[in-house]
């Protein structure tokens, strides 16, 4: 089977990208990662049934989890990775099989690598199941598993892990393999949702009692004399790691895109040399990496293939799921537990420093306890009608032009609306001068995309404190940008949550048939984003 792949907003014409992906993606490298996936859900029995047994299965659980993650939109492109890590999950599959007295009939259980380039080429979403409803929402619940897996990784990189939350992920990677009816499968998609909230909660507590509450910062846009290094992506551990080996060596450190907010972590801010952030969204990077004239570090996804004549594939390194065919990937690690950053730090040294593509400042680090910190002023605001609605505008950015809608809309909202805001999509409108209210500004930024989960904190709160039977009875409503898995997840999360009407866009999922779309828009109010005007009518009512 050719390739096909809609899990992300970069799906062409929204049914399915063949022979090679928009976001660069290759059939191979679609393949190679159906395969993968593959193999998680085989050593997902195994590790059940281990832990069952009561043997322990932490390495398998986090081999599972990285191994989503490098499926992830724009994480990993180097076909190669993902043939090493199949490997290493048959070994680890066989080790615990091994273990267990036991037979599993399922081929994902059984298959040994035999044939790797026609086994791939078999296992993609098509062959999921043949009835296209149940195909679609075991994909819902496949790619919301996707975004979880990234933020389970960023928490047990800082040493936090929940047991249940591994446990879930495998037993869902064994339900898609299964006979389910509609019902089970909607039940099950909440059920993502529920353990991507609990996944939200771990990743906030493992960044807050690290690096502190993120408080109210202006960060720097522009740039100094001296050579830097470009930090992207959303591992603050990587950050952390960075920022010891450098400091001293005379270079500075820029945060880009969805690590703009590690600036308003008070651990961060001992670092002098983390001096501001460069670029915009991630799709911005064909123009930023070669203005910035330094290294620079993915420790996520978000890569854009490069074109042909960029100057700066020499100076990209990535880490953790990310990868990119001849770009080096880091993994050395100090004695300590540190990545090795030696080589990204000694070429810094022979670059010039960044040419400078703005000035000036942002404000950043309005998470959930900077905001709780600011309620008696929001509720005085919300009780004199100086602000009637908050509008979350969260999630992804991407590229087409159709994404210029959001710029738009955060433009014609009137003055009496709060956007509340987290993750890239805020690059659409974050720079915009749009006021505050009472010395509230309009555009409170969380953080990233997984800080969403303070706009669901926050929300909860304000139900408890206005007394309200129902968390929709908020002046609050939700404008959701979908990109990639990990805006699925919180998607899904805030279905959890009981929050209905919201409006995605610009397009609903690929993977959506029309039957899934009609049950969501009866069960949800699911809305897929219409014009400007026709979405402040709605929405501002």
């Amino acid at each position: 089977m050719s390739m096909f792949c809609n899990q992300c907003q970069e799906t062409a014409k929204n049914t399915g990208c063949t022979i090679k992906g928009v976001c660069g993606k290759t059939d191979e490298v679609s393949n190679i990662q159906d395969l993968i996936v593959y193999v998680c859900k085989g050593l997902s029995y195994v590790a059940v049934e281990a832990r069952n047994k009561g043997i322990k299965t932490d390495e398998e659980n986090k081999f599972i989890v990285n191994a989503l993650f490098m499926t992830i939109t724009n994480a990993n492109f180097d076909k190669e990775a993902f043939i090493k890590e199949i490997s290493r999950g048959i070994v680890l599959r066989n080790n615990l099989f091994v273990k267990l007295d036991m037979e599993f009939e399922h081929d994902s259980v059984n298959w040994c690598l035999e044939d790797l380039e026609k086994k791939a080429s078999e296992v993609g979403v098509q062959t999921i199941d043949d009835n296209e409803d149940i195909r679609s929402l075991k994909q819902y619940v496949t790619y919301g598993l996707k975004g979880m897996a990234a933020y389970v990784e960023h928490a047990f990189n800082l040493g936090y892990e929940d047991e249940d939350i591994f446990d879930f992920i495998q037993k869902a990677l064994i339900a898609t393999t299964e006979e389910h009816d509609v019902d089970e499968m909607l039940d099950l998609v909440l059920r993502t949702g529920e353990y991507g909230v609990r996944a939200m909660a771990l990743l906030d507590k493992a960044n807050t009692e690290t690096y502190g509450n993120p408080e109210i910062t202006k960060v720097n846009l522009g740039t100094g004399k001296k050579p830097g290094i470009l930090v992207t992506g959303h591992d603050l551990k990587d950050l952390e790691d960075l920022l010891i080996q450098s400091e001293g060596e005379g270079i500075d450190i820029y945060t880009n895109s969805e690590m703009l907010p590690a600036n308003a972590y008070p651990a961060f801010k001992k670092y002098k040399h983390l001096v501001g952030n460069y670029g915009g969204a991630w799709h911005q990077q064909l123009t930023d990496f070669e203005s910035f004239n330094g290294p620079v570090l993915f420790t996520t996804n978000c890569i854009v293939p490069p074109r042909k004549a960029a100057t700066y594939n020499d100076r990209i390194f990535t880490t953790g799921a990310a990868g990119y065919p001849e770009w080096k990937h880091i993994t050395d690690r100090f004695t300590n537990g540190q990545k090795d950053f030696s080589d990204i730090i000694a070429m810094a040294k022979t670059c010039k420093a960044p040419t400078e593509i703005e000035s000036g400042n942002i404000t950043i680090g309005f998470a959930h306890n900077q905001v709780l910190a600011l309620a008696d002023k929001i509720l005085d605001a919300v009780n004199s009608g100086a602000i009637k609605k908050m509008v979350v505008m969260s999630g992804c950015d991407a590229r087409q032009k159709s994404r210029e809608y959001y710029t738009e809309f955060a433009k014609r909202l009137p003055k009496d609306t709060v956007i509340l805001t987290s993750g890239c999509a805020k690059y659409r409108y974050n720079k915009l001068n749009l006021g505050d209210i009472g010395g509230i500004p309009r555009v409170l930024d969380a953080g990233q995309c997984n800080d969403s989960y303070s706009w669901a904190v926050v929300a909860l709160k304000l139900k408890e404190v206005l007394n309200l039977d129902d968390i929709n009875q908020l002046p609050i409503v939700f404008n959701i940008a979908w990109y990639e898995q990990k805006a699925i997840i919180v998607h899904l999360a805030l279905l959890y949550l009981g929050i209905k009407d919201t409006h995605i866009g610009p397009t609903f999922p690929g993977f959506f048939t029309p039957n899934v779309l009609a049950v969501a828009k009866e069960k949800f109010g699911l809305e897929v984003m219409g014009t400007v005007e026709e979405d402040l009518k709605v929405l501002l009512n």
